[in-house]
Parts: structure tokens; sequence; C-alpha cells
């Protein structure tokens, strides 16, 4: 994919400077964030915007997320560890948009499945993974709340799409120490929720800051709901 003369890097120094400022800590997120072009997972007439922090459309209807909420729920996805690498063995992403948030927890995790319920949507996060090289990202045309049956374990689950109540069954597919990180409530009452696994039936729940995103609907789409 051609930049056509677009140069990010300064913008994207002060975007993590920016980070910084805001209470983003971990250094092994910091550095992932600044290896991830997000103009790439954007329209061109939207390049000139792409290292600010908000969010800006992808179309559909839906969003790229804030870079500092990206940071955030990364960073509480991998709090419990402390080396660098790949830190979690398999994550589970549910509303990957345009894939801007998988490329960044494709730094911490072996293997990403990321689900999005708009076909055309997971057609252009398969084409920027793929061009950034990221390869251990795979992205799902599905309803993210058919996963809660799904059989597979994951050390980790990040939504960015926000029910009215997080699903209980997703807590059945950590792993014990994993968390799932998700946004909760109706637009403009959201909230975000970290719940560790602490065994097989205990659980700790963290309510986090006011948190705004789309929310998470049922079913799929072919692009035209």
């Amino acid at each position: 994919m051609s930049s056509s003369g677009f140069t990010s890097t300064r913008a994207k120094e002060q975007l993590i400077e920016l980070m910084l400022e805001m209470g983003i800590k971990d250094f092994r997120v910091l550095d992932a964030m600044s290896q991830v072009s997000r103009h790439i997972f954007l329209d061109e007439a939207l390049w000139s915007r792409a290292y600010e922090n908000r969010a800006l459309t992808i179309g559909y209807k839906q969003t790229i997320s804030q870079p500092y909420i990206v940071a955030k729920m990364t960073e509480h996805l991998v709090s419990h560890t402390s080396k660098r690498g790949k830190v979690l063995n398999k994550v589970l992403e549910i509303g990957s948009g345009c894939g801007y948030q998988s490329a960044v927890v494709s730094f911490f995790a072996n293997d990403v499945l990321a689900v999005e319920r708009i076909k055309p949507l997971v057609l252009k996060s398969r084409e920027n993974l793929a061009s950034l090289g990221v390869r251990n990202v795979l992205v799902k045309h599905a309803d993210g709340f058919d996963m809660t049956q799904s059989k597979e374990k994951f050390d980790g689950i990040l939504c960015a799409a926000a029910p009215r109540e997080y699903p209980k069954e997703l807590l059945d597919l950590l792993e014990v120490e994993g968390k799932l990180v998700i946004p909760v409530g109706l637009e403009g009452k959201q909230k975000l929720y970290v719940i560790t696994k602490i065994s097989e039936s205990e659980y700790d729940e963290v309510v986090y800051e006011d948190v705004a995103f789309v929310p998470m609907l049922p079913g799929i789409s072919n692009g035209n709901t």
C-alpha cells in the first residue's frame, strides 16, 4: 500500500508522547503503538488526522478507536505480565473493525482470533494486516455473541464494542489468570470493565473510566445493515 509521500514519523512520535502524558505506563505497549502505522487503517482522505488522539470513521457506522483507548485496553490485557514479546498464547478480539487494535495486540500474543460482524471490514482488516506483514492474526467474519459457544480457551479477551451487560459466558472461555477487557453500558453511559479469572470459580471485576464505543450488535452483516 503506497503512502503517497505521507510522512507519519513525527506525528506518531507526538502521539506516543501524548500517551505517556495521559498515563500509559507500559513501555511495551507504547513500543507496539509506535510500530503500527495508524494511517494504513484509514481512507487516504483521513491520513492527515491519523495520529490525532481521536476515534475516526471507517465506514458502516463504525470507528477506529481512539489511540489512548487502544493503548489502555492493551495495557490492561497484559498488566499481569512483565516480559517482553509474546506474553500471551491466544487472544480473542471481538469487534475488530479495520484491524488496528488487532495489529497492536499481535505484538503480545502468539495467535489472535479477531472477530468482526461486518464483512467489508473483515476484508479491509485482512488487507491492512497483510500490508504490515502481520501473520499471527486470523480475522473471522462472525457474530461476537456466538463466540460465547466457542470450545477454545483464551489468555485474554478484548472487546471493541459495548454490550449493555457483558456476556458472562465469555468468562468460561478464559484461562486462569486471563482477562476480559470490555466496555459495558448504553451509549453515553459506558464504563471499561476488566475481569480477571482468579480460578475456575473466582473472578475479580474492576470498573475503570468512562468510554464511548459503538454498541455490540448480534448477527452478521454484508455491509448493508
